[in-house]
């Protein structure tokens, strides 16, 4: 007699393996060589200017090119994922974007390396979204949000890494050195994911692949798992005789309301936080500071944004998930209008730009996590991917807004208090997918 078993069941069920650990540190690594990569051409923008003899804003295509290859990147690789495999889509974004970041490092004009750096975006694009349903599809539920947010730290810890790397790299071998380092380094740990890096249980399950597969990756988990094991997951049998499209699952009319209301809060949300990144240390020194003490303010918003990232994954685990995103959004809102009024002593401006990373950065990394809880495996990897791909043309939005406010001689306590704006937008967002979507059993709710 066969022993019916649901997969996330199991997983919620039994202790934190080495294998679930595994999963964690390479999806962690992945996303912090896509963080390398993907915050590389900024480091080495001073360089490039230098050698080739251009003016700074003759890069500005090069960096937007980037952005536009991550939507694309996300866009695309999401419904592959819910066809070909988490894994296998993992393995070749990697792959894909260490060649575009090797390519890069030969190109020897804006043109050929705008195109390039578009191509490397579209392998970051892809890599993100599916280590996020991977990590999620191996979490047990009480932890996931954390799990899913603590994976996503690994994104500034590599742009991090990468200026720490381009400061000892570039004075000793040029700006090309940086590119190549960025490059060698995907293309080695593709290898290691390939040769150990689990396929997702639920999808396997999903796709109806023999049980011993499913069975050959519990046991690491479960070395006591029964020999006749049929395996089910809860949300197939939800599910069962509708459609088999991802893309026809994620615009169903059971959950396109909450797809509208994730995109609009991610859009949002990347809109401020890429106009801060970018626009923040420039507009500190607008309002009389010296350079070192505008680069330090501009430094803690992402310092703010790692600790709110796991501080809203622990509290999504413990309490009503939307209700925690949307609140963080609603502080990070107050907080940017507060600084829009008080911006003349550091010591404020520095706690209040930690404030708003630890509320506003926090929100929208942990708005993965949500989107991972709230879409069924047949559509979970486009779901998440869609959601991140939508909302880098905010954060394209925000960049050149950041520009044209500034260009037409915005002052800083403007510009703030406009910023508050999207953030609340951000906020009502999540707090009206969490009043559509608050029947027992909805994932996300």
């Amino acid at each position: 007699m066969q022993h019916r078993l649901d997969v996330q069941d199991f997983i919620d069920n039994h202790r934190f393996s080495g294998l679930q650990w595994r999963v964690l540190g390479f999806c962690f690594l992945v996303v912090a060589l896509d963080g390398l990569d993907t915050a590389a051409i900024g480091f080495i923008a001073p360089a490039l200017v230098q050698e080739w003899g251009i003016p700074r804003e003759s890069l500005g295509p090069v960096l937007s090119a980037a952005l536009v290859g991550l939507a694309l990147g996300a866009l695309i690789a999401g419904p592959l994922a819910d066809r070909f495999g988490r894994k296998a889509v993992i393995v070749w974004s990697v792959v894909f974007f260490g060649l575009g970041s090797l390519a890069s490092a030969l190109a020897g004009s804006v043109g050929e390396l705008t195109l390039l750096r578009l191509l490397t975006g579209i392998g970051c694009g892809a890599a993100m979204p599916n280590a996020t349903t991977l990590m999620s599809e191996y979490a047990p539920a009480k932890h996931r949000s954390v799990l899913v947010t603590t994976m996503f730290c690994g994104f500034t810890l590599g742009s991090a890494a990468g200026g720490f790397l381009a400061a000892k790299l570039i004075p000793l071998f040029g700006w090309h050195s940086v590119l190549l380092l960025g490059g060698v380094l995907p293309l080695v740990f593709a290898l290691a994911l390939l040769r150990w890096l689990p396929e997702s249980a639920r999808f396997l399950v999903l796709r109806q692949r023999p049980a011993a597969e499913v069975a050959a990756i519990l046991r690491r988990i479960e070395p006591a798992l029964p020999e006749t094991t049929e395996f089910v997951i809860h949300d197939q049998l939800r599910h069962a005789g509708k459609t088999d499209s991802s893309i026809a699952t994620v615009l169903s009319p059971e959950l396109r309301f909450g797809t509208a209301m994730l995109w609009l809060a991610y859009f949002m949300g990347l809109a401020v936080f890429y106009l801060l990144t970018g626009w923040l240390p420039t507009l500190v020194k607008s309002v009389g500071f010296p350079f070192d003490q505008a680069a330090m303010v501009g430094a803690m918003l992402p310092v703010g944004g790692t600790v709110g990232a796991i501080l809203c994954g622990w509290l999504m685990d413990r309490l009503k998930p939307q209700c925690v995103i949307a609140l963080a959004y609603a502080a990070g809102a107050g907080l940017i209008y507060v600084l829009s009024r008080h911006y003349t002593d550091l010591t404020t401006l520095l706690w209040l730009v930690f404030g708003t990373g630890v509320c506003v950065s926090g929100a929208q990394t942990s708005l993965s996590a949500l989107a991972a809880g709230f879409y069924p495996t047949q559509g979970r990897a486009t779901g998440v991917a869609w959601m991140l791909g939508f909302g880098r043309f905010g954060a394209i939005f925000g960049t050149l807004l950041g520009g044209v406010m500034l260009g037409a001689g915005w002052h800083f306590s403007n510009i703030f208090a406009i910023l508050a704006l999207p953030t609340l937008v951000a906020a009502a967002a999540i707090g009206l997918k969490g009043l559509r979507y608050r029947a027992p059993g909805v994932a996300g709710a």
